[in-house]
């Protein structure tokens, strides 16, 4: 059974027929070398070639960037094959043909010379060899020089553009897809700059290849038509210049017009947009230098000798342009700012109805249940600004800015009640005893006034709860009121700041190397590329967060960390290195007025804790094994002693042994959650240490 034509679709047809028709065209410009070919169609060869140069030109104002017209080169090739094959038409024509008079050689050349001569071969002569000059000595001799040049150091930036690219990849900044594309449009720029470099040597050759094919017609010509047709000098010279030169000119216009478009093309470099927008709009936008050069042309016009119309017409245009353009800047200006605020708002509106906006949580929340948002409503202004103050306290302290703070109300909580969530959790909750104030203890002295007993909430000291009407007679007895605002916002920087490891994401931490100076981006990129990752950095900065070391001095921080990472893989060892080389920020920011006040750790728990230090072979920590009798001994002497000076008010470290250190604060921290912990190595010189007592 026979099978049924398989029928192409229409695209492909097409695209079949394209390719066709493509080779056919090649195969007729090739024909035209050796083929006898009739003046007609020499004349729509001609006018082809002359619309073909007009296209391209055209095309190469309104690119946007030169790579979109990568095949220039071979339509560059194409368009010169064209002229020459023409070229070699109308020389076979004018030789065998020219002695039968001007329009031996078909109409286009007839028209072009008697056009440009205006009757004088002459003319026609000095006209074609200016254009020889302007093409081959300004246009396309400039424009090879800038391929050149456009070559060579495209060339010579490909190895940084492929590194930059990979290092994009590898930081995660874009996808494989974008490192992929921009691969493909590196390659595709250098084959460009490398092709133009050696087309443009096409354009130089076509204007050699025209000024000879001119000579050669009109001494060949003569000797011809004075030989072989019985024509005098004079008579042959008239007729075969005339027709040389106006094919010489039919050539070198187009060849003139795709040079110049050669120029542009070469010359816009890495300007985009359209050409028109990027001479005009840079030409343009400067308008006090338009104004400067009105003035100019304006005092030439009243100089004697000088026409005055020329200069007056020119000036005013130039200084009405100058008073023109900046509104027209201003008002784009303007009508952009308003599309992309719309634009905005629209994205805003489609988010909120979307399912991405339920699953993005702020990163830290405040909610305010009904009466507490009701009491704290009048002082709304004063809450955002102490917000943005506290954020802004954060940012100096630890070097990290803490991500906005979000207040809303939420009638699912109590009316009396606040919640502190981070990253949609909640981390702390507390009543608000509204119309209240409150008045820390500490256990001491309490006011004459009647109030409750009650715990306050960021460190849950004792205090007292009063109303707000004996806020004066507590002032006069030497108490400091707090109020609700105070209190809350307490509660909330206290909560930030035990949750400050939470808060730095990896994008904080890649904002923050981007701050630095450019000496220490290279550094940490060093690190994060040859010993650890950037979430090995940020986990150091967590650890160091955590116990509520600032990081604002990273750049000592990085140091530090490039001294131990390519010897030591444990991101805790790092840290305590790290400790050590930030000895006087630490102490300087736990010190009072010049003075640590030091809580040692007794010798029996020296002796315990190094005991309890298991090493391997290599003397390596592989464990700490304390007994659990000692542990809870050891907790209850600890908490004895440091309440004991707690109470006191006064600031104070506990200090221990380097290698036992981040033990005991891992023991400590569970029941003083605020107490730094240094060892002794971290002590810093010329600091004034005040031994307080021992745990023992």
């Amino acid at each position: 059974m026979a099978q049924p034509p398989v029928s192409l679709p229409i695209p492909q047809i097409a695209s079949r027929s394209r390719e066709i028709g493509f080779a056919l065209g090649i195969v007729m410009i090739l024909s035209i070398l050796f083929l006898p070919i009739p003046p007609f169609l020499i004349d729509l060869g001609l006018a082809f070639s002359i619309a073909f140069s007009v296209l391209i030109l055209m095309v190469a104002l309104w690119i946007k960037r030169p790579l979109e017209f990568s095949s220039f080169p071979v339509i560059l090739l194409i368009a010169t094959m064209t002229r020459l094959a023409l070229n070699i038409a109308t020389t076979r024509v004018i030789l065998s043909h020219g002695h039968e008079g001007h329009d031996a050689a078909g109409s286009v050349i007839a028209g072009f010379a008697s056009l440009v001569m205006s009757g004088d071969f002459v003319i026609g002569l000095i006209v074609f060899l200016i254009l020889i000059t302007v093409n081959f000595i300004v246009i396309t001799k400039g424009a090879t020089r800038i391929a050149e040049v456009g070559a060579r150091f495209t060339l010579d930036a490909i190895p940084g553009k492929q590194m930059s690219i990979d290092a994009d990849l590898s930081a995660g900044m874009i996808d494989e897809n974008e490192a992929r594309r921009r691969r493909r449009e590196l390659e595709e720029e250098s084959s460009f700059y490398g092709s133009m470099d050696g087309a443009s040597k096409f354009v130089r050759g076509d204007a050699v290849a025209g000024l000879l094919i001119t000579a050669i017609n009109v001494f060949g010509g003569i000797i011809i038509g004075y030989f072989r047709h019985g024509m005098n000098i004079g008579e042959a010279a008239d007729v075969f210049v005339k027709l040389s030169v106006g094919d010489g000119l039919v050539s070198q216009i187009p060849a003139l017009i795709v040079s110049l478009a050669a120029g542009l093309l070469v010359s816009r470099g890495g300007t985009s947009g359209s050409t028109d927008q990027a001479v005009v709009g840079q030409l343009s936008g400067y308008p006090r230098a338009l104004m400067v050069a009105s003035g100019l042309i304006v005092l030439l016009s009243v100089m004697p000798g000088l026409p005055f119309l020329p200069f007056a017409i020119l000036g005013g245009g130039m200084g009405f342009l100058s008073y023109i353009i900046p509104r027209q800047l201003a008002a784009a200006a303007k009508l952009k700012q308003e599309e992309e605020f719309a634009a905005a708002q629209q994205v805003r509106e489609s988010e909120k109805d979307s399912v991405k906006a339920v699953l993005k949580m702020p990163e830290i929340e405040l909610l305010l249940g009904k009466q507490v948002s009701t009491r704290l409503l009048g002082a709304h202004q004063e809450l955002g600004f102490r917000v943005g103050k506290m954020r802004r306290k954060f940012a100096t302290q630890y070097g990290l800015i803490v991500p906005e703070i979000k207040v809303t109300d939420d009638i699912g909580i109590p009316d009396k009640a606040y919640h502190i969530r981070i990253h949609g959790t909640t981390i702390a909750s507390n009543t608000v005893r509204v119309g209240e104030v409150i008045v820390v203890t500490g256990g001491g002295r309490r006011p004459s006034v009647p109030g409750d007993e009650i715990r306050e909430p960021a460190f849950g000291m004792p205090a007292v709860s009063i109303l707000e009407t004996f806020t004066e007679e507590l002032k006069r007895e030497g108490f400091h009121p707090i109020d609700n605002v105070s209190v809350v916002l307490t509660h909330l920087s206290e909560v930030i700041r035990n949750n400050l490891p939470q808060l730095l994401s990896y994008k904080d931490v890649k904002i923050l190397i981007e701050r630095l100076d450019p000496e220490y981006r290279k550094l940490a990129d060093e690190i994060c590329t040859s010993h650890m990752s950037y979430s090995g950095l940020q986990a150091v900065l967590k650890l160091l967060l955590a116990e509520r070391v600032s990081i604002r001095n990273l750049h000592l921080i990085l140091e530090a960390v490039a001294e131990l990472a390519p010897h030591v893989r444990k991101t805790e060892q790092i840290v305590e290195h790290v400790r050590v080389r930030m000895s006087q920020q630490l102490c300087g920011d736990l010190s009072d007025n010049g003075t640590l006040r030091v809580l040692r750790l007794g010798n029996k728990w020296d002796m315990v804790f190094h005991q309890a230090l298991k090493r391997d072979g290599k003397g390596e920590i592989v464990e700490f094994d304390i007994d659990p009798r000692h542990l809870e001994e050891f907790s209850e002497q600890a908490t004895k002693v440091i309440r004991e000076h707690l109470d006191r008010g006064m600031p104070f470290v506990l200090v221990s042994s380097p290698e036992s250190r981040s033990y005991v604060r891992m023991i400590i921290e569970r029941l003083f959650a605020t107490l730094p912990v240094l060892s002794h190595v971290e002590l810093a010189k010329g600091l004034e240490i005040k031994i307080i007592g021992a745990i023992s």
